[in-house]
């Protein structure tokens, strides 16, 4: 069961340890939900996620069409509206190594995902609505 997020309980802060967030934009053609598991760092109490396809990748190219998604994370879901990264700010040096540091691993170090994937961040604007 899916717990709607109320004012006074938790932020996605609270869960920054769970190893995977759903992300759900809506389809930029069919206008259809469409979600995905996907790896997430929080920092500052915005949600941070990495796009190894970039801008090509389906997620992104959603939420470049409509940013207003919506994030759950253990059994708490957000709305919250999406935005790229701006490339070499303060934010994106900061973000990258969050993010790879999280996942990494003795057989995988991801440095090079680290590097090139397209860092998007999640706002969050509230308890999601009602669906």
């Amino acid at each position: 069961m899916i717990t709607r997020v109320t004012s006074d309980e938790t932020t996605p802060s609270a869960h920054a340890t769970e190893e995977f967030g759903y992300l759900t934009t809506t389809g930029r053609v069919t206008g259809q939900p469409h979600t995905i598991e996907i790896w997430f760092a929080v920092d500052r109490d915005v949600v941070y996620m990495m796009a190894g396809g970039r801008e090509g990748s389906d997620w992104v190219r959603n939420l470049l069409a409509n940013p207003a998604v919506r994030l759950q994370i253990g059994d708490h879901v957000w709305d919250a509206s999406a935005r790229v990264v701006d490339p070499g700010t303060e934010e994106d040096s900061r973000v990258r190594p969050s993010l790879r540091d999280k996942y990494a691993s003795a057989d995988d170090d991801l440095v090079g995902w680290g590097r090139s994937a397209l860092p998007v961040a999640l706002e969050i604007s509230g308890p999601a609505s009602a669906a």
